[in-house]
């Protein structure tokens, strides 16, 4: 078996040197110097031969072996079209079968339906972010762990039919790699966080593409000697991302270094640090600290605040600060300034995650304590009278939350609870029930659990359960004008 596998591995790597050319647009033969995609896995297909491979390979340290996923399951596609829609980015919860973006009915009436299932040509990338275009007609998802197998790491679906999504390309970065925030460009294309280096380590990058999804521009430039030397000076692992066009900025918050959360580690690498990028240089202009903060998952802009001011979650500490973007620090003189806004209590202390969501007027915050089993709100509408709206001592129904997004009609909060499982690999595992969690929001703005999607036991006999990590909400109450966030 050894020698079969070195065999295939060599083949297909030699085959890729040969026949490899990065392309852009798809059928065009003029060079992308930066988009790149690698064949599915670097183990051929070989039916009778690689799905034992598949189901029996045992876990490496770090890079695990480039199989082919196994066949997916039949199922069968509903006929409903829902006026409310959700997209959600999900693994199967084998590793072994492809993953896939599940579109599933958020009706009233049908609430719950698989409505189709579209598979991606990969296993074991661990899905994370999910983002729509500025359209609407592209969906990008990010792979988290797909380094690991050697495969892409960003997966375009076509959307222009709601109901039958369908698999487009996938491609990779050359600098970065593990996806994270994802953020659509007016013109098209996106800005996307890429947390790891091409190895996963620190620098990671600001990616940005073109309305195709290929990649263009890994930032900063390796010409930027001033950024260059800013990101490998000081931890450099962005996962957060929040974009003001109009203000040509950008925020990017540092995480953690994506390859300590591997066997054999030291110790999980958490940044203390978010950076300012004028977008019409895409230089860095500013470092920004919040102390002791041990990981900055999130940080978004605040709609309509006068200052362009950002909230930005500070998992160590379970706290949420704001960050003042045009402010100078008295002390160093430097662009921007960051603030505790509010602090959480015990539950959100070193819970390993927190992710936000703001409504677009500005007013409502919603917070997930993944280690603390919580979803909080806050009133944000006064930023020097920040309320509490929910019960910190309540014991919730949800294991595990994570990614967190209100409807676009602000009615619901959807909420997932699972965050990651990289398995004996990794001392990342953490707890989750594997569901969707949708959520009243009162006139006030406060939640009440309301009803769920279990993934897991719908996938279980068919993929190995199923990891729902982010989704994306289409609103098509009125044709004409859809909403989706």
């Amino acid at each position: 078996m050894h020698g079969l596998l070195g065999f295939a591995l060599l083949g297909a790597f030699v085959s890729h040197l040969a026949s490899a050319t990065p392309t852009i647009g798809g059928g065009s033969s003029k060079r992308n110097p930066l988009g790149l995609s690698l064949p599915n896995s670097l183990i051929p297909l070989i039916p009778g031969v690689t799905e034992p491979l598949t189901e029996n390979a045992i876990p490496l340290p770090i890079l695990q072996l480039p199989t082919p996923p196994l066949a997916s399951p039949p199922f069968t596609a509903s006929n409903i079209k829902p006026k409310k829609i959700g997209y959600f980015w999900t693994g199967a919860g084998d590793n072994k079968h492809k993953d896939f973006l599940a579109t599933v009915s958020l009706d009233d009436g049908t609430f719950g339906t698989f409505i189709e299932l579209t598979d991606v040509p990969t296993s074991g990338n661990s899905p994370h972010h999910l983002g729509p275009s500025y359209d609407g007609k592209t969906l990008i998802g990010g792979g988290l762990l797909s380094l690991l197998k050697t495969q892409d790491t960003a997966f375009y679906f076509d959307v222009s039919n709601p109901y039958r999504p369908k698999f487009d390309h996938s491609n990779r970065g050359i600098l970065s790699s593990i996806v994270d925030e994802i953020r659509a460009k007016p013109d098209g294309g996106f800005y996307i966080t890429y947390m790891g280096s091409a190895v996963g380590t620190s620098p990671g990058r600001l990616v940005e593409t073109d309305a195709k999804g290929n990649i263009i521009h890994e930032w900063p430039a390796l010409t930027d000697i001033e950024s260059t030397l800013n990101i490998l000076g000081e931890q450099f692992s962005p996962h957060g991302l929040t974009v003001d066009y109009d203000k040509q900025i950008a925020l990017t918050s540092d995480f953690v270094v994506p390859l300590s959360i591997l066997k054999p580690t030291l110790g999980i690498q958490k940044a203390n640090t978010l950076r300012l990028f004028d977008l019409r240089t895409h230089k860095i202009l500013s470092t920004i600290t919040i102390p002791n903060g041990q990981g900055i998952q999130d940080v978004k802009f605040i709609p309509g605040n006068k200052e362009t001011a950002a909230l930005a979650t500070a998992v160590g500490l379970g706290q949420v600060w704001i960050i003042y973007p045009f402010r100078k620090d008295t002390r160093t003189g430097k662009q921007g300034t960051a603030e505790l806004l509010f602090d959480f209590g015990p539950k959100a202390k070193n819970s390993v995650a927190i992710y936000s969501d703001i409504s677009d007027d500005g007013k409502l915050a919603y917070f997930t304590f993944t280690l603390g089993n919580h979803v909080a709100a806050l009133d944000i509408s006064d930023l020097n009278n920040v309320k509490r709206l929910d019960d910190p001592n309540e014991t919730q129904p949800i294991i595990g939350p994570h990614y967190v997004k209100i409807s676009p009609d602000k009615k619901n909060l959807l909420v997932l609870g699972y965050f990651v499982q990289a398995g004996d690999i990794s001392v990342l595992n953490t707890p989750a029930d594997y569901k969707a969690h949708w959520l009243d929001i009162k006139p006030d703005g406060s939640i009440a659990f309301n009803r769920t999607i279990d993934f897991e036991r719908e996938f279980t006999t068919t993929r190995g359960g199923a990891r729902p990590h982010s989704v994306v909400i289409y609103d098509l109450t009125d044709p004409a004008s859809p909403k989706y966030y």
